[in-house]
This record gives C-alpha cells, structure tokens and sequence, in this order.
C-alpha cells in the first residue's frame, strides 16, 4: 500500500557531480531533495521509482547512475560497475535517494514511453500492492517546449497541457492524468507522461492531498516536484 508519494523531474543537472561548483537549479535540488526526505518519514518497507524509458523493466535495486553516460571523464557508478546502467530518469531518482541518505529497500521500474495509460496504471497498482508499506517516487518532466530556447522550441500548446498536469496534482486528482493524450504528450515532449500515470494507478481510490514544493520552466522544460500525502485508508 502506498504510504506517501512524491514527483520530482528528472534532468541530469540535478546531480551535483555533472555541474560542478556552479549552484545549478539549487533551488530545484532543494525541493526533489525535501520531498524525498518526506518520503523516508513516512517510515516505508520500500521505496519504488518509476521513470519513464525506453523499455519496461523492473532493474536492480542496487543500481546507480552512470555519470559516464553525462561526462565522459566522470568516475563511473561505484555500486554497481557491473549492471547496465539505469535509464536516465531512474538513475537520477537512485541519486536523490541516496544524497538524502536512503539506505534501505528499492524497486526501480521503468515504463516504456509508448506504453499506454491503462498499462501505466497497472504497472502503479502492483508497485502499490508490493509490500504493506510502500513509498513512491516519480520522476518525469514536463513539456519541453515551453520557450523559444527550450530543447524542441516554442509550442503555445504546452501551457495548456502542463497547467492540466500541475491542477491534477495539486488537487489530489490524479485520475486525470490517465486522460492525458498520449499523442500530445509526444508532441510536446513531455517524456513524463507514463510515470505520471503510474502515479495515477498506484494512488487509485485513495484520498490524496499535496503540496507543491516547486513549479517552474527554467531551461524551457516544465518541471513540477510535489509532496503528495496519502492518509490511511478508514474503516
């Protein structure tokens, strides 16, 4: 059963180790770090990320990021130099959990981007239905067309879609992500979409309030990172 959720994006500048001495996005990194923290609080069996990526899989819990994919001359992951390296987006789920000193059980699941809502909640309900305790981390960004110097320029349809996205968390509605069209989604680059509607799927019929620890397109991408608190179901 879900515990406590959070979303967070998944941008590789959130590391530390890619940017250097530069206080990149510090702001940003603050929020994913706070939310995370929330997560361990709520005194989980086990933390799952889910990111979206090229294929749906379930990966070693003791996987890490391999910065060498990043910066070449980067120190390659030191828990795991013999696993395949995680898809980006879970990878810098993995880093977060551990800058915020997460030492205990991880499910690591990738969602394919082309997956469909209906397998995305699916593929939630059974990260939910895991263990008697479950925290949930999503990792998935929003449009990335939100400026004329974004990474797939200017697309005015992409204020739209992301207020939709951000309204959905913030109210505790999640099930409206499941009615995201799959198809804009791409259009706008939005590579978020699946891992979004997992988050739908594992939180389904339950109450869900949130609190939005940040909400901005600094780089002409939509990233969103929110606290989203499940209370215990009632009898």
């Amino acid at each position: 059963m879900i515990v406590a959720a959070a979303l967070c994006p998944a941008p590789p500048l959130l590391v530390r180790e890619l940017t250097g001495a530069d206080l990149v996005a510090a702001d940003l990194r603050t929020a994913c770090l706070d939310a995370v923290a929330e997560l361990m609080a709520a005194d989980p069996e086990v933390i799952a990320v889910a990111g979206a990526a090229e294929q749906t899989r379930t990966w070693d819990g003791a996987s890490s990021l391999d910065l060498a994919l990043f910066a070449p001359t980067a120190r390659v992951r030191s828990r795991a130099d013999r696993s395949p390296g995680l898809p980006s987006a879970l990878g810098v789920g993995a880093w977060l959990l551990g800058q915020a000193g997460y030492t205990g059980a991880r499910i690591l699941q990738s969602v394919g981007g082309d997956e469909p809502a209906g397998r995305c909640a699916g593929i939630g309900t059974g990260l939910a239905g895991s263990r008697a305790r479950v925290s949930l981390l999503v990792m998935a960004d929003g449009s990335a067309r939100r400026g004329l110097k974004a990474p797939g320029h200017l697309d005015e349809r992409s204020a739209g879609f992301d207020a939709g996205v951000e309204r959905a968390v913030r109210t505790g509605r999640l099930d409206a992500l499941l009615s995201l069209d799959q198809d804009l989604a791409r259009d706008l680059m939005a590579t978020g979409r699946p891992a979004w509607q997992v988050l739908a799927g594992a939180v389904a019929g339950r109450r869900v309030t949130s609190e939005i620890r940040y909400a901005g397109d600094p780089f002409g991408v939509a990233y969103l990172v929110a606290s989203l608190r499940v209370p215990p179901d009632q009898p």
